[in-house]
């Protein structure tokens, strides 16, 4: 218990926080400059075929062509046969009903496939399988087995298709498993309907934005409250749990405080830190993240940690506390891919099993799919976690011009946003005839284009002017907010 959501809301973006004892465990942020497109459904086009990587080009509409893979190509196959070449399977100038599983990231184009899946409530629905899967989080199989015949009575005979049963059906009633799947078969009965008339690169299904997704997939039995600051989005909330999430209702709160959301929370101090390489704990001993395209490693120390009986009882209690810290930053930071964990070198077998138990027991609040492999050879923990969405760092960052890439630097409309809160923030705590804006040329040169409507809302909704200044010295983080 004692989980908390925190939704904060700007006509530019919308972030997230899942609190958890007072501390921040995962952040998420939605940008209207750049909408996360995982789960969007296109009438795609093929524009080119690879045989010998045995993959595709599909064009969806989308700056880059989208990759394929031949096996997320869906198609109904006997056990043990093999998949068809792709270049038997698809040709080019063929328009394709495909799905984003993965967004674009970094110079790679978003991830496609053709077999569709559409998330409700309570259910997950396949059109083109017909199999009832269960949540893994569900262990008891007689529970397993209960549901999925529950649900079997439930369906309607003259409607085919698959269902996945998520972890919060296993309390919901048989009306609301009804209206969940009446729901979904509605919802993909309109976009066959629409693939029908529909061009090339047309975008026929578009999945909920973050605010509705929290009520979907973030609330389960330890959530406690869910806290909005905007007014207009938390009525559009109440809207969609009184229709979808009735269990949700009640965890509305509307959070009209002087003080901003994620201040009162400490949850702007916690980003601030997850953008950091080094992470320090509790004990003195610190982590240090270093985040690649093709793998994160995360190296631990012991730092001025120096207690315990013996060394090797040192190095055992820094590993233990890293299990947690690590778990909670992968969260945190929203970390996917190939993950290389090097704990402190311990020559007891006892150690290592404890530390992997404790590292695994806390990475199993991860809503994230996941594996995790024992020590190799060397004494490394490798470990893969699903990578569907940008980390926190490409979503907020940059690499560095000034030091060629070797670093990252916010980018100049993160720190716009910035500003933006602070005015908001001085605007409520001090009384000015005008604000004026102290940034680098980037930063300015944004204001008064892309967020110049922006900039004007916050002005009528504060009713005081706000003037901008070029600093030539700042670099692009820099900023100072003066009261006139």
């Amino acid at each position: 218990m004692n989980e908390h959501i925190l939704i904060n809301v700007t006509p530019q973006e919308t972030r997230v926080a899942v609190m958890h004892h007072g501390a921040a465990q995962e952040l998420h942020v939605e940008r209207v400059s750049s909408l996360g497109l995982v789960g969007n459904i296109y009438l795609g086009r093929v524009c080119r075929v690879l045989p010998g990587m045995q993959s595709a080009f599909v064009e969806i509409g989308l700056n880059r062509a989208a990759f394929l893979h031949v096996a997320d190509i869906w198609g109904p196959r006997e056990d043990g046969e093999a998949t068809k070449p792709i270049e038997k399977m698809l040709a080019e100038g063929q328009s394709l009903l495909v799905q984003v599983i993965k967004d674009p990231i970094g110079t790679k184009g978003a991830r496609l496939s053709t077999q569709v899946s559409i998330a409700g409530r309570l259910l997950v629905y396949l059109p083109q399988e017909s199999h009832i899967g269960i949540s893994q989080r569900i262990e008891d199989e007689g529970e397993r087995e209960a549901l999925r015949g529950k649900l079997q009575q439930l369906l309607p005979a003259e409607k085919n298709g698959g269902f996945i049963i998520r972890t919060v059906a296993e309390t919901a009633t048989d009306n609301e498993l009804t209206d969940d799947i009446n729901y979904l078969h509605k919802l993909w009965a309109g976009i066959q309907e629409k693939a029908k008339t529909a061009a090339p690169q047309t975008l026929l299904y578009q999945d909920l934005n973050l605010s509705m997704r929290v009520l979907r997939d973030f609330v389960t039995e330890a959530s406690e409250r869910i806290l909005v600051d905007s007014r207009e989005t938390f009525q559009k909330l109440q809207d969609f749990a009184t229709l979808y999430t009735r269990n949700a209702l009640p965890l509305l709160e509307h959070y009209n405080g002087e003080r901003p959301l994620f201040d009162l929370y400490g949850v702007e101090d916690e980003i601030q830190k997850a953008l950091s390489k080094r992470v320090d704990l509790k004990s003195g001993g610190y982590l240090i993240i270093d985040q690649t395209e093709a793998l994160t490693t995360i190296d631990v120390n012991t730092g001025g940690f120096v207690s315990g009986r013996t060394f090797d009882d040192t190095i055992f209690r820094t590993n233990l506390e890293a299990a947690q810290a690590i778990a909670r930053q992968l969260r945190l930071r929203n970390l996917g891919g190939i993950i290389i964990v090097d704990f402190i070198d311990m020559e007891s077998d006892e150690h290592k099993n404890a530390v992997l138990a404790e590292f695994k027991k806390a990475l199993a609040r991860d809503r994230t799919r996941m594996t995790v492999n024992g020590f190799t050879a060397l004494g490394l923990v490798e470990m893969t976690r699903k990578r569907t969405r940008e980390s926190l760092a490409h979503v907020l960052c940059e690499s560095c011009p000034t030091c060629s890439g070797r670093s990252q630097i916010k980018t100049a409309q993160t720190v716009c946003y910035e500003i933006l809160r602070e005015i908001l923030r001085a605007a409520r705590q001090f009384e000015a005839k005008e604000y004026r804006i102290l940034a680098s040329q980037k930063v300015i040169d944004l204001f008064l284009d892309d967020e110049s409507q922006s900039l004007t809302m916050l002005s009528d909704f504060i009713s005081k002017p706000i003037s901008l200044q070029v600093e030539s010295q700042y670099m692009q983080e820099q900023y100072d907010v003066v009261l006139v």
